[in-house]
């Protein structure tokens, strides 16, 4: 099979890598981060005039790009940066689920997102959720001009600084059952809405978002009533695809970091790269992190496969990256020993991303508990 990349999806990587290397460095990321938004604004509009959210979305809405494969190219280098601006949070979470479903007007709308000036934000997950994708308490009243919705969602990524939500609340059917779920499109300002935001332990941000009667017309709708869970799956396999693609990004440059510290430290009058213990335990981070790039590879070619076997194959390859993300971070922090908990040394940064992309869209238990379901649903 041949996995090397096109020239113009090359291009796109070699422009994003050296915009990172050259614009991007750990200095500037801490400097970002600790902006009232959590990310800078105008790095965010820079990366829109290089094309950057564009290459996420399909040409149908005005982007050039919105495969597999471009989210994967863009999220690796995303992942050598650590770069805090909200990819994920408005370029795939938030944009997906109108790509995949979404009205005339609601497409038209993502011509403002790709020029960087509308922000989008996923709200989905609730308080006692975990993360169930079909448990949504969130409820949505038909009114006689369009719907209320009243509920409560639980980090929300970026979903403090959003312009604009999708919001996913219940049209019909219990609690947790997968049909009956719808998705809106509302305005982060509408009355009723009120946002909590806060910083993550990697850097990013995170809102908590109350909903109390918040009324949308009925052109909100995203999709047809009670659609709303293939679109989430749909959506879900593609943050997927963008996690498991910036885990390699980090897990190469903290294997990088590791290799470098370890050739200049020195114990008992000797680079500590010498001692054959340390030696064995890098051959086993070089080896974890070919299977982790194998995996990305695996659920990019089967991401326009049919549900059963996309979903397959986004689990276990959340389930891998998971634990090779753990392998990794916690090899590097012991390796460097106390330097990798300094704040100014980039080692513990990349360890603590590479933790929490664990714990988004699902961590490794629980796709090894979906996976087994999936595989049974055929057996």
């Amino acid at each position: 099979m041949h996995f090397d990349l096109s020239e113009e999806r090359q291009m796109l990587a070699d422009t994003t890598n050296r915009f990172i290397a050259d614009r991007y460095d750990i200095k500037v990321r801490h400097a970002n981060a600790k902006l009232d938004d959590g990310f800078n604004r105008e790095t965010w509009a820079e990366f829109a005039d290089l094309g950057l959210i564009g290459a996420l979305l399909p040409a149908d809405v005005g982007g050039f790009g919105g495969t597999g494969e471009d989210i994967a190219v863009i999220f690796e280098s995303l992942g050598r940066g650590l770069v805090v601006e909200p990819f994920l949070a408005t370029g795939i979470l938030g944009a997906a689920p109108i790509v995949e479903a979404g009205s005339a007007a609601q497409k038209a709308m993502l011509e403002d997102v790709i020029a960087g000036t509308t922000l989008l934000a996923l709200a989905h997950g609730e308080p006692d959720s975990r993360y169930e994708m079909a448990s949504v308490k969130t409820r949505a009243r038909k009114t006689g001009d369009g719907w209320q919705i009243t509920g409560n969602k639980a980090v929300v990524l970026n979903g403090d600084t959003a312009n604009k939500l999708v919001v996913s609340a219940r049209t019909s059917g219990e609690d947790t059952s997968e049909a009956g779920i719808s998705l809106f499109l509302v305005d982060a300002t509408a009355a009723g809405i009120t946002r909590r935001g806060y910083s993550n332990v990697d850097g990013g941000r995170a809102a908590e978002i109350m909903l109390d009667n918040v009324s949308v017309g009925a052109d909100a709708l995203i999709g047809s009533e009670g659609d709303g869970h293939a679109i989430l799956e749909a959506t879900y396999a593609k943050g997927v695809v963008a996690l498991a693609a910036e885990s390699v990004g980090a897990l190469e440059v903290s294997r990088d970091i590791t290799l470098e510290y370890m050739k200049t430290r020195k114990q008992f009058g000797k680079a500590i790269g010498s001692f054959q213990a340390l030696q064995h335990r890098m051959v086993d981070v070089c080896i974890e992190i070919e299977q982790a790039r194998s995996a990305v590879l695996l659920v990019v070619s089967t991401l326009d496969e049919d549900r059963h076997t996309r979903e397959l194959n986004v689990s276990a390859a959340k389930n891998l990256i998971g634990r090779i993300n753990r392998l990794v971070a916690e090899e590097v922090i012991q390796l460097h020993g106390g330097m990798a908990m300094t704040w100014e040394y980039a080692a513990g940064h990349y360890s603590k991303r590479l933790t929490m992309i664990d714990h988004q869209l699902g961590d490794t238990d629980y796709h090894l508990q979906r996976y087994v379901d999936l595989a049974a649903e055929v057996a």
